[in-house]
Order: structure tokens, then sequence, then C-alpha cells
């Protein structure tokens, strides 16, 4: 989900960016289970204060997610220490999983180039005129 936080009319650029995250979704909770283990909702609270609160990824999402890295080997799950409150699950990703998140990596920056391409975004635009796909400040 992309909440629009911004006074302008961009709720059409929103959901555009919400289809394109949520294609990535394995990938983005690979990337932050290769720093370190992660319990669920630390997950989401991470990828939401990474992008500021402009990107929160449903709680419903995550765990399906989470199930379906787990089944296909890219995630291993084990009990945490009860020490704060309740027991929680923690999520580590596997050497397969680095794997993946390598290959997923290549694939979005060859993605990203070939878009910027075909948008002329290596182009330097004109005075006053941001490039295209990009908003001036």
């Amino acid at each position: 989900m992309v909440e629009n936080t911004r006074d302008d009319d961009s709720s059409g650029v929103d959901v555009l960016a919400a289809d394109l995250l949520r294609g990535h979704t394995d990938t983005i909770v690979l990337a932050m289970l290769r720093r370190d283990d992660s319990y669920g909702f630390e997950i989401f609270k991470r990828i939401r204060d990474a992008t500021g609160g402009r990107h929160e990824i449903k709680e419903a999402t995550l765990y399906a997610t989470y199930r379906r890295l787990m089944k296909d080997g890219l995630i291993e799950a084990y009990w945490g220490d009860e020490s704060q409150g309740g027991r929680r699950k923690y999520y580590r990703i596997t050497d397969a999983g680095r794997a993946v998140y390598r290959r997923n990596m290549a694939a979005w920056a060859l993605t990203r180039d070939l878009i910027d391409s075909l948008l002329d975004l290596d182009r330097s635009a004109g005075p006053g005129d941001p490039a295209p796909g990009r908003r001036s400040s």
C-alpha cells in the first residue's frame, strides 16, 4: 500500500509505484534479511521506515511471502527468546536466498537501465525541465 501524503494530484503515480513495487516483494524481504535475522513485524516496520512511510507492504502479504520463501528454501524460521514479551518467529536468509537476491538485483539493474534508456532519462534535461518521470523540487 502506498499512501499519498502530498497535497498534489499524484494518486495515479502512487498506484503505479505500488504496482511496480508489488512485483518485488520477495526481493525486498530478502534484502531486509541480508543485514540480520528479523521477526515479521520488525521487517514490516523496516520497510515502512526505509521509505519514510511512503510504502507499506500489508502484513498479510508479508506473511504469505515468508511462507513462500520458506517453502522455496530461500529463508528459514526459528523461534526467538521470550525475553521481551511473547515468543517471536524470526526469519533468516539462506545461501540459496542470497543467490536469488543477487540474481534479482542484477535483473533489476538491467531493467532499470533499459527503462531509463527508453525514457531518455540518461540525457540531461533542458534548463528548468525535470527529466521525464522525475519531479522538480
